[in-house]
């Protein structure tokens, strides 16, 4: 049964297995060092060169399992001894150079790096070259191409860069935590922090003394995770690990699209809120536009708040697909609400370090938000969402045009025509990751079938409005 879509996932879940099975049972700090020899048993290395080096990079792992630099304030972090073996040399000639008369490379580049071998074969002066890629763009063979690291060429807002060890660097003025480096990296070399041992620190303190209960709220996207069982049966799952009830975070989707939209209705203009990779970006990058965002928190932080409010004392563990929360949860706005952000790979570690099979569980319920909140998993869900809650409102006479962003490309370019005041729109759904939340770092899976499966979710809710949805908080 394969669970994860490549082989660096599963080598981070059992990395985060086995640091949870030792932390159940309080032997973490004793067996550290078992934990590399465990997962590769013997002297033959199973994805390196040298065994030694591969024990090595998975005592980093644990470390990072374990909660991480607490220096750096980012969530992602890299692994440099992991960070060796990538190609670095920027834009080169390939052997398919055929030493044409037409030298369009040559003509194009305006620092001169371009030169010709007695062969007619070009060859690029790396002191000369700015990388610009315009010789690239005109050569009618391709044969120059970028010798760009899988890392760099994910991180779209060029928060990655070499340092000089050769190991990728991280500028924290510039990243958003969105981690698509971390899905990216072949070798799994950046990774994100783990706070699964705050997890369970809190569902065993709860356990022992029942003196607060753990709400568990999960992002919506759990519809198109776990797909070998069904997700009465992950909610099901989830009370055996302690948690008390399972919320969904689709319920504070439905507040916030309430609220959202009437702020759109007196205001104007709008940015969404929803997605902390997306607002971190504005922040970073156009901080001339953080009026525009909605005062609205994120829907993970707009239910935890309510529950936090009304259930006191408890605790509440976001469950979901993004990275970027867990930076989110240490923001002081959101840091009352909610105690621990964690993915969904590492659910599926925390399953199987209880040896919990949900496969064989009864089905429980999970049913408390609209239709309308549990599409805000994918892009364009939220737009939806907000047209929705004008109409409840009785306002549809407000012209929306709303603009969702798939992945933080399209949010920067809506950004720079806003900037510009040349946007033909007033409504701006900001999704960092490539199809919304289903695409985030955190998934088991990634594709274009978790669409379908979350607007299927989406269909089966009891609540057909968002209004309906909210009435039941009353």
């Amino acid at each position: 049964m394969r669970i994860f879509d490549t082989k660096v996932q599963h080598l981070k879940y059992k990395v985060l297995r086995e640091v949870a099975k030792q932390a159940w049972d309080d032997t973490l700090l004793d067996n550290l060092l078992e934990i590399p020899k465990k997962i590769v048993p013997g002297n033959t290395p199973t994805m390196r060169c040298c065994v030694y080096k591969e024990r090595a990079i998975l005592a980093e792992r644990v470390k990072i399992a374990m909660g991480g630099d607490k220096e750096n304030p980012n969530v992602i972090e890299v692994i440099e001894t992991a960070c060796d073996e990538c190609p670095m040399g920027g834009y080169e000639v390939t052997n398919s150079c055929r030493g044409c008369l037409a030298h369009r490379c040559e003509d194009v580049c305006r620092r001169g790096a371009i030169s010709f071998d007695h062969n007619h074969v070009a060859h690029i002066d790396k002191s000369k070259c700015v990388d610009c890629g315009a010789c690239a763009k005109v050569c009618p063979y391709s044969a120059i191409v970028n010798r760009k690291r899988p890392c760099e060429n994910a991180c779209k807002i060029k928060a990655i860069s070499m340092n000089e060890n050769k190991a990728a660097a991280i500028d924290n003025d510039k990243c958003i935590a969105c981690g698509a480096c971390v899905y990216q990296c072949p070798f799994g070399a950046i990774t994100d922090k783990s706070y699964i041992l705050d997890a369970i620190d809190i569902l065993k303190k709860s356990d022992k003394n029942e003196k607060y209960k753990v709400f568990a709220v999960v992002a919506p996207s759990i519809s198109s995770q776990f797909s070998y069982a069904k997700l009465g049966q992950v909610i099901t799952g989830l009370k055996e690990l302690g948690f008390y009830t399972v919320i969904e975070a689709a319920l504070g989707a439905d507040m916030v699209a309430h609220a959202e939209s009437k702020e759109l209705a007196e205001k104007g203009f709008l940015t969404s809120s929803c997605c902390p990779a997306f607002v971190s970006y504005i922040e970073k990058s156009f901080p001339d536009l953080l009026p525009f965002v909605s005062h609205n928190l994120s829907p993970m932080a707009t239910i935890a708040k309510y529950i936090k409010e009304h259930e006191e004392p408890c605790k509440v563990i976001f469950i979901g697909p993004c990275t970027a929360k867990k930076g989110e949860v240490q923001k002081e706005s959101v840091k009352p609400y909610v105690d621990v952000a964690m993915t969904f790979e590492e659910l599926q570690a925390l399953f199987d370090s209880r040896d919990l099979d949900i496969t064989t569980r009864e089905e429980d319920v999970l049913d408390n938000a609209s239709y309308f909140g549990r599409i805000f998993a994918r892009s364009g869900g939220l737009s939806d969402a907000v047209a929705q809650g004008l109409k409840e409102h009785g306002m549809e006479d407000f012209d929306l045009k709303a603009l969702p962003c798939d992945g933080i490309e399209a949010c920067r370019t809506a950004l720079l025509k806003k900037s510009k005041n040349v946007l033909d729109a007033n409504f701006i759904e900001g999704m960092a990751c490539i199809g919304g939340c289903i695409g985030g770092a955190g998934c088991l899976t990634h594709g274009e079938k978790n669409k379908a499966e979350v607007d299927k979710y989406g269909m089966e809710a009891y609540e057909k409005t968002i209004g309906s949805a909210i009435s039941m908080l009353k």
